[in-house]
């Protein structure tokens, strides 16, 4: 009876349980996804975002950031920070208002909300009385003040949140001190802006939607100047002295408007339509930046005259004769200006331009000579092409890790040298421990390499490989270049281009070997691109083979897409990875599945038609092998072919369902005689009890039938050094598994190293397993005599892994969507197995085997399957015995991407598409976990206003 009971609780295990695995979501990579609002602090020099969804992040120096969520989820609308303080206020699209706060916790600064507040009218007023459409927060730190739709100006005492209702700044009041004849009750409706005098923290500029602006005096409480514009008003901003204002307006203009001392109404000393004569776009924002030399900056949003250019989003900066029109390819959402913030400078001498675009930041050198962008170490635009896949690589040696920042470092070079302008705050995070790479494949054709070591996603290098096709975009076309006549002067930036020139070119499959510096990618088309890293830029022929996986089969006709068309003759790559061979699919397929073997020198790659290999030193096609059921009529339409078989799947599910209902009245007594039913009867509860130590209850799992389309489709591929033929002798292998059910075994035999050039590589079919219910087989492992996973390829020849346990039998371990099992080796006969689906009721989308570290002790850790299901669920998985360690919920099942887009790393990390734009990044680990740490310190601002810092605390790059 001791095969039927359950294992007890293991005290020891679980301990050891806590010291290994701990699930934490770290940080969030890449750009917010629906940004909505921007904020920055002179002061702290930190920059807030906020989104759509509700989320404000908070960015400082590389490493320094901070995210909180509004419980409501609403679209955050403004952003304002607290004078002097470490706070900052949010507005939301439900006129609502929320102070947040950075307070110190455990060593480390975090940002928490503090109070909420929504502003509310007398019983009966509509609710335009009350809709918040301007924010002040005043120098004194005391009170905010807010605008509304109604004309009111309401006080608000922080951080209460508190109304001041004998303060609050009514039309009624403003009207007063205004003559009739050139006002009235609708000139004071809807306030578009409050600011401050730079000068006089007692007076405050009003403007009002309808082009009234009047200077308010806080102490006598009436306004001591007006000013009538002639167009409607978008926005205002103070000359650093506080001897003029400009306003901008909804007719693409811009006024200056000085502040008399003895006339209470002014008229503007020009007017100024800076892309006329023909009608242009409002003017939303402007700033005027005064400098050394007399000439200041004047930098605006929007003002594109409306026929030409009114679809341009566009930032312009004039600056003397120079002006350039920055030209976004998305919508922007909000900017600001860097310039010097002591109160005691005579100048602003701006030094950067930070755009909050729609897709993407963007900052602009204004010190340097032709205001160049600068590089940002974080909030990298991920999709400025589509991400059609990832690939993670752990632990780079030092040397290829110098060699790729070369190669990017010669792309940037028309980047800005200046450091990174918004540097507050302080990152107190420990140093990666090692060196990581993301590697992301686009939609475009490019790979992008991004070092994933640390809190901040940065870009290294990127890669192109549309040089080998022919395609109607010219990679050498300058999008950047200006005629010297062309007028607006409009100059794209940002590197958001959501267009590719051919879909084809998107890259589907990556695999990059760190130690011998090979990188193979494939694409949509059936392009396999096998690559090596060169210091240097070179022009060269590019090799082309080619392999037919229907192997010239008859019946079959491809309905999908062509091949791309190659260059013909050398051609000129740029330092970095430079690809030397070419090797397409026939039919150019979708490239499902890739392997690389760097020191065998072979290449293995599959697509829904079936699988080859390549041996990429030789240049020449090893073998291909055609998957393909004589049923698979959809894996002939390709991917972008717009005809579904929407007839052919209703038709096989009716099949499938009559023939579960045949089976069923057989099971339940049809032909044959007694004993036959009796023995069938007894087989099947001998089965029974053998299914009874996994689970008192499993789900009935319907077999696949062989007629299921995309059977052939090839998900996996996987090269081993194991016993296939015998006991007695190893060799090299080839490993493929299918979306049937099938796995697929080579035996291959390479070439001594001295021969290796003269003999070619040699494979032959060694074994094919079907599994029982067909499932798609998703992963495929061998495990050698200690039960450890084979090493990498090179990763015994650099010391880096122990050699493999040649001498005890192997294990191969096959993963279907369903189930997991272990088979040994060579006669491949099956020794265990865990039924996923039966149990759980889910299905393996991604798996891979992880090693955890004990977070006790440096001596201890252990090699385990981390497995992503389509419930969203992580669970841990024990090598060999395949017991299921821990759970944790990680991604919503319906996030069907999210899903699909998931990593594991070698170290039991991970990351998962949240949006487009964003990656979240998660850790199943203990030892190794990357979140943000930093600290901002909390000032202590006297009467004369000079900073102090508190005793005690850690120093910080917070600045004054």
């Amino acid at each position: 009876m001791r095969r039927f009971l359950r294992p007890g609780h293991d005290p020891v295990r679980e301990r050891l349980k806590r010291d290994l695995f701990q699930f934490n979501k770290t940080v969030e990579h890449g750009f917010p996804h629906q940004p909505s609002a921007l904020g920055y602090s002179p002061f702290l020099h930190l920059m807030a975002i906020g989104t759509r969804s509700g989320a404000i992040k908070l960015y400082g120096a590389p490493g320094v950031e901070f995210m909180g969520l509004h419980e409501e989820n609403n679209t955050v609308m403004q952003i304002h920070f607290i004078p002097d303080q470490c706070q900052l206020v949010t507005l939301l699209d439900d006129n609502s208002l929320h102070l947040w706060s950075l307070k110190q916790h455990g060593g480390a600064s975090e940002l928490r909300e503090e109070h909420r507040f929504t502003l509310k009218g007398p019983p009966g007023s509509p609710p335009s009385a009350t809709q918040v459409t301007a924010v002040l927060p005043h120098s004194s730190r005391e009170v905010l003040y807010l605008g509304t739709e109604s004309g009111n100006v309401f006080v608000v005492e922080l951080p209460s949140f508190r109304v001041l209702e004998d303060r609050t700044i009514t039309p009624e009041a403003v009207l007063q001190r205004i003559p009739e004849d050139n006002c009235n009750r609708r000139s004071c409706e809807l306030v578009e802006a409050l600011r401050e005098h730079p000068k006089n923290p007692d007076q405050i500029l009003i403007g009002y939607s309808r082009g009234l602006i009047v200077l308010w005096d806080l102490q006598s409480n009436k306004a001591t100047h007006h000013f009538l514009g002639s167009q409607q008003l978008e926005n205002l901003y103070w000359q650093r002295d506080g001897s003029k204002f400009i306003s901008c307006h909804y007719d693409g203009s811009y006024s200056q408007w000085p502040i008399s001392s003895d006339n209470k109404q002014s008229e503007p000393l020009e007017n100024t339509v800076p892309y006329g004569p023909f009608p242009c776009k409002a003017i939303s924002k402007i700033y005027w930046q005064t400098t050394k030399n007399g000439l200041p900056y004047i930098i605006f949003q929007g003002g594109m005259p409306r026929a030409s250019y009114g679809d341009r989003h566009s930032i312009s900066v004039i600056h003397g004769s120079q002006q350039t029109a920055f030209d976004f390819t998305s919508r922007v959402i909000d900017f600001f200006i860097i310039f010097s913030s002591d109160p005691a400078a005579e100048f602003d001498d701006p030094s950067a331009l930070v755009v909050l675009a729609e897709e993407e930041l963007v900052v602009i050198d204004l010190k340097s000579a032709g205001w160049p962008a600068v590089h940002p170490p974080y909030l990298a635009s991920l999709h400025c092409s589509a991400i059609t896949c990832s690939h993670h690589v752990s632990n780079i040696p030092l040397k290829l890790w110098e060699r790729i920042i070369s190669a990017g470092s010669k792309q940037n070079i028309h980047y800005s040298s200046m450091p990174w302008p918004i540097d507050g705050g302080t990152n107190i995070a420990p140093d990666p421990p090692q060196r990581d790479l993301l590697l992301t494949g686009h939609e475009d054709g490019t790979v992008r390499f991004w070092d994933a070591s640390g809190v901040c996603l940065h870009l290294l290098y990127k890669l192109s490989t549309v040089r080998v096709f022919l395609t109607d975009a010219d990679p050498n076309d300058n999008m950047n270049t200006l005629g010297e006549d062309e007028w607006p002067p409009l100059r794209k930036v940002g590197t958001f281009d959501p267009y590719s020139d051919d879909p084809r070119l998107g890259i589907q499959k990556i695999y990059l070997c760190k130690y011998s510096g090979y990188l193979v990618v494939a694409g949509t088309a059936g392009q396999v691109l096998v690559m090596e890293l060169n210091d240097e830029d070179a022009e060269h022929v590019v090799d082309h083979a080619e392999a037919d996986l229907l192997q010239d089969q008859e019946g079959y006709r491809w309905k999908g897409h062509e091949k791309l068309k190659t260059r013909d003759g050398p051609v000129r790559f740029e330092a970095g990875f430079q690809p030397f061979v070419l090797v397409q699919c026939q039919p150019p397929a979708v490239v499902t599945s890739l392997a690389l073997h760097s020191e065998w020198k072979l290449v293995a790659f599959g697509t829904s038609h079936g699988f080859g290999l390549f041996d990429h030193q030789q240049k020449r096609l090893v073998f291909v092998k055609c998957t393909l059921h004589p049923s698979d009529q959809l894996a002939l339409e390709g991917p972008l072919s717009r005809v579904k078989s929407l007839k052919k799947s209703l038709r096989q599910s009716f099949r499938r369902i009559r023939r579960s209902r045949v089976s069923s009245r057989k099971r339940r007594g049809g032909g044959g005689n007694a004993s036959e039913v009796q023995e069938a009867n007894a087989r099947f509860d001998q089965d029974a009890l053998q299914e009874m130590e996994l689970a008192p209850v499993q789900r009935k799992i319907e077999a696949r039938s062989a007629e299921d389309s995309f059977t052939g489709f090839v998900r996996t591929l996987y090269f081993a050094d194991t016993f296939l033929r015998d006991s007695s002798r190893h060799c090299p292998s080839l490993w493929a598994g299918t979306n049937g059910g099938t796995v697929y075994a080579f035996c291959l035999r390479v070439p001594p190293a001295e021969r290796r050039m003269d003999e070619p590589v040699r494979a032959e079919q060694a074994k094919e397993i079907q599994l029982m219910h067909r499932a798609p087989v998703v992963g495929i492992l061998v495990l050698d005599g200690r039960s450890t996973p084979l090493p990498e390829p090179l990763e015994v020849a650099h010391d880096l892994s122990k050699s493999p346990d040649m001498q005890g039998s192997h294990q191969l371990l096959v993963v279907s969507e369903e189930q997991f099992k272990v088979f040994t080796l060579p006669k491949v006969s099956s020794k265990l197995k865990l039924k996923l689906t039966a149990l759980e009721g889910c299905r393996v989308r991604k798996v891979t085997v992880a090693n955890f570290g004990s977070c006790k002790t440096d001596d201890y850790s252990e090699n385990n399957l981390a497995v992503l299901t389509n419930l969203g669920d992580i669970q841990i998985i024990s090598l060999p015995f395949l017991k299921l360690q821990i759970r944790y919920p990680c991604i919503r099942k319906e996030d069907v991407s999210g899903i699909a887009s998931c990593v594991f790393t070698k170290y039991g990390q991970g990351f998962y598409l949240i949006s487009p734009s964003e990656f979240e990044r998660f850790s199943l680990s203990t030892k190794w976990l990357v979140e943000p740490r930093c600290i901002v310190d909390m000032p202590e601002v006297t009467s004369n206003n000079h900073v102090h810092n508190k005793s005690g605390t850690e120093n910080t790059a917070v600045k004054s």
